[in-house]
């Protein structure tokens, strides 16, 4: 990893922020580029935290690195060093991404192929769960599919696995937990709740092919 320049002093980082706010286009310019530079090594330590989230770390400081530019361009002189404001900013920009990917992940697996409806139509995972199909053959299938599900559930899953399950897709109340908080309520990691969670689903999806609803 590149070596990152030295934190810039209070008084040197308070006249840079000055110049930011009052001084030429050119000296705003270049005071923004200092105070960027100057706290890159913020924004690696950062980034650290999240070295076991499988994401690269390089991409990690790149996110970050725009959660600085934000706390360097909206900062307020009167509200203390710009660090601290910064590592909020950094914290935000990296958990937004990484929610994101979250979210995409999780779309990708539940709306993989599991098996076809009567009509030879793909149904996956979120449909079985939800099953808010109205048509009435349709229904009668997704019916079958949830008793199928909930003996799967049963059948398949550690409880470990299937709290999981249940937690992260509000099957029970209707609520989704994160992964991180399902993570702290069974005094596990984050990553650890992610690979229970893609084990248990895979579970399900051979359950389902197993049992003749495939393609």
């Amino acid at each position: 990893m590149k070596t990152f320049q030295k934190p810039l002093s209070s008084e040197e980082e308070a006249g840079y922020i000055r110049l930011l706010k009052e001084g030429s286009s050119e000296e705003a310019a270049l005071a923004k580029e200092v105070l960027i530079e100057r706290n890159l090594r913020l924004v690696a330590h950062i980034a650290k935290k999240y070295q076991n989230v499988e994401e690269d770390m390089e991409d990690l400081i790149s996110i970050g690195t725009i959660g600085l530019i934000k706390a360097v361009d909206t900062f307020d002189a009167g509200k203390g060093r710009l660090a601290t404001y910064a590592c909020r900013c950094i914290d935000n920009e990296l958990l937004m991404m990484l929610r994101a990917r979250k979210k995409i992940s999780r779309e990708v697996s539940l709306y993989e192929p599991i098996g076809t409806d009567k009509e030879g139509n793909e149904i996956n995972l979120l449909d079985v769960i939800e099953g808010e199909q109205t048509d009435v053959v349709d229904r009668l299938t997704v019916e079958e599919n949830l008793r199928k599900m909930r003996r799967f559930l049963d059948q398949c899953l550690t409880g470990r696995e299937r709290k999981i399950l249940f937690l992260r897709y509000g099957l029970k109340d209707g609520r989704e937990w994160t992964q991180s908080e399902i993570g702290k309520k069974l005094g596990i990691s984050r990553s650890y709740v992610s690979r229970i969670e893609k084990k248990a689903l895979m579970k399900l999806k051979e359950a389902f092919h197993k049992s003749g609803n495939h393609p």
